[in-house]
């Protein structure tokens, strides 16, 4: 059994040889015997080995006598939603998330929902994996099924004001994930004039892998809204927990800009409120936040820290650079959606074209997020921090942050795939190409390859 699916919040692996039916079981019976639960609900998304997998743990689980919830094929939201309104002791979700077809993996959360991560549960599940066979109770649970699709859609409704949404022209890549479904449901008798690419729920992804951070995933997109003279652009990964944006000038909306106009439009009315933002995001969200007089904290990435980071400060809103918005009126938790209607409302209430709002907010040239694998993440995380040691700030928060009066940049290891993830922000474009070419070079020079 390959230990290394065992990820920092979550377990990812390629199927079948990483994470199959056989490994899955076991990993059942270990969080029976970790959290002992007496109720767990089991959700899944669209991906091929998805339903194989999720047999496998029901499976495990009545075994060994906890009662069951199938909450069949749904996104990721979906399964924070259960968590947050409904009695279980532990929700899975079956999902690779962004990553190419032949991934799979599960994120657990507590009731709550209360994020599972390597400090408070995964690696003590990863120790006492075993392989020997899972036994059934004398009397094994029946598995019961829930639908909380109506539940849900009047949740992420009731985060806006529906009324004040314009006829806005807007295109929407679900990437044949999750999105394809959750998206319909929720535009359904909105003003917004939809055009939708790729609904259809398929997860070997045809088109292009569901991950919009690649840019060219965007080429469809991004050609339809300029075909049509579009207004907004939106791009969801495959379980549609993130979306991403695309503005009316074709220009692909960094996580960093959506999260300060979404703080700004936020503590204009909430003020004083605490908003959180990740490690990775840029210096315009701090400074708007401290702007209209809010209080923010920044804090490691992550799904499963960001949720309990959320609780411990009752922050009202966090974002991430990777595209992931938490809420505090959707349980500390992630709603690609209802973050898609967030900003659909704001552009329709403010007058303004999303590119001009874009504008008022996208003050740093930043380089996006650069991947490179090495043979080494550690050592060459090491060897980079040595070669800056004049920085006016170095902080280990999440991977490696450098600060210079006049750029700065990030560097950690994914937690997801096997490669190490370089953002760079400056003051002008100069400062950004000459300092991001020099540590392009000094990677390489370390063995790193660009992805």
């Amino acid at each position: 059994m390959d230990l290394s699916i065992f990820k920092d919040y979550d377990i990812r692996g390629t199927y079948p040889d990483q994470l199959n039916a056989e490994v899955v079981r076991y990993i059942g019976r270990a969080i029976v015997e970790y959290f002992k639960p007496k109720s767990i609900a089991v959700a899944r998304d669209m991906r091929i080995s998805g339903k194989e997998l999720s047999d496998a743990l029901v499976s495990s689980f009545t075994n060994l006598g906890v009662a069951v919830c199938d909450a069949g094929e749904t996104g990721t939201e979906i399964a924070y939603f259960l968590a947050g309104t409904r009695d279980f002791d532990l929700v899975i979700m079956i999902s690779a998330s962004h990553n190419p077809a032949n991934y799979n993996g599960l994120k657990i959360v507590k009731r709550g929902p209360v994020g599972v991560n390597s400090d408070s549960g995964l690696f003590a599940i990863r120790d006492q994996l075993r392989q020997d066979p899972v036994p059934s109770a004398k009397t094994p649970q029946t598995v019961t099924h829930i639908d909380v699709w109506d539940d849900w859609k009047q949740k992420v409704l009731s985060l806006v004001d529906t009324s004040a949404l314009k006829p806005l022209s807007v295109v929407v890549d679900a990437g044949n994930g999750m999105a394809g479904k959750l998206v319909p449901m929720i535009f359904e008798g909105l003003p917004i004039r939809l055009t939708p690419l790729y609904f259809e729920l398929d997860g070997s992804f045809p088109h292009h892998v569901p991950n919009p951070l690649i840019e060219a995933n965007n080429a469809d997109i991004m050609a339809k809204m300029k075909e049509l003279n579009a207004d907004v652009g939106l791009a969801f990964d495959g379980d549609a927990d993130r979306v991403f944006f695309i503005d009316d000038r074709g220009r692909f909306v960094s996580g960093t800009t959506i999260t300060a106009l979404l703080a700004a439009s936020i503590l204009l009315k909430h003020p004083g409120e605490y908003i959180l933002y990740s490690a990775v995001c840029g210096r315009i969200v701090p400074e708007t936040v401290a702007r209209l007089g809010g209080k923010s904290r920044r804090v490691r990435v992550g799904h499963s820290y960001i949720k309990n980071y959320m609780g411990q400060y009752h922050a009202i809103f966090a974002g991430e650079h990777s595209g992931h918005y938490y809420h505090r009126d959707f349980f500390n938790s992630e709603t690609g959606v209802g973050t898609a209607l967030m900003v659909l409302s704001l552009v329709s209430r403010d007058g303004r074209k999303f590119s001009e709002i874009v504008d008022e907010f996208a003050k740093y040239p930043a380089s996006g997020e650069i991947n490179f694998s090495v043979p080494d993440t550690e050592g060459t995380i090491a060897n980079i921090k040595k070669s800056y040691t004049d920085a006016k700030t170095i902080d280990e928060l999440d991977g490696l942050s450098v600060w210079y009066d006049d750029w700065w940049f990030n560097i950690r290891g994914s937690h997801t795939e096997p490669l190490i993830r370089l953002n760079v922000e400056a003051d002008t474009q100069e400062i950004l190409e000459q300092r991001t070419k020099a540590l392009i070079l000094r990677i390489e020079l370390l063995g790193g390859k660009k992805k």
